[in-house]
C-alpha cells in the first residue's frame, strides 16, 4: 500500500486536483529617502567592518535591504541598532548597490 492509497483510506471524500496553485508574489518597494545613507569603515577587534546607517524607513525594510546586500556580496553581517554591519571593507560595492536602488550615499572614514 503506497502513500496515496493510505491517504484515500483516511480521506475518502477528497478529490484530487491537478491544477497548479497560483502564488502571487509582491515586489517590495523600499522607501527612498532625501538624506544620504552613511557608509563608513571601522575596525572592530582588529577586523575590517563596513557600517551602513541613516535609513529613515521602517526596520523591516532595512532588514530586507541588509539581507539583499549580504547575499549579493556573499559576506556575513548583521542588522543591529538601526545599522547594517557587514564583515569586510565593501564600501564601494555597497555604495554602487545602494545607488542602483535609488539611494543617496555618503562615504565616511578612511
Amino acid at each position: 500500500m503506497d502513500f496515496k492509497d493510505q491517504l484515500k483510506n483516511l480521506f475518502p471524500d477528497h478529490i484530487e486536483s491537478n491544477e497548479p496553485e497560483e502564488v502571487q508574489e509582491q515586489e517590495h518597494v523600499l522607501y527612498v529617502q532625501k538624506e544620504p545613507m552613511i557608509c563608513k569603515f571601522e575596525k572592530r577587534k582588529g577586523k575590517a567592518t563596513t557600517i551602513i546607517e541613516g535609513y529613515e524607513g521602517s526596520d523591516e525594510d532595512f532588514k530586507i535591504l541588509a539581507k539583499e546586500i549580504k547575499t549579493k556580496l556573499s559576506v556575513g553581517g548583521t542588522f543591529k541598532d538601526d545599522s547594517i554591519i557587514i564583515q569586510g571593507d565593501y564600501r564601494d560595492k555597497i555604495m554602487a548597490i545602494l545607488k542602483e536602488k535609488g539611494f543617496k550615499t555618503k562615504r565616511v572614514g578612511g
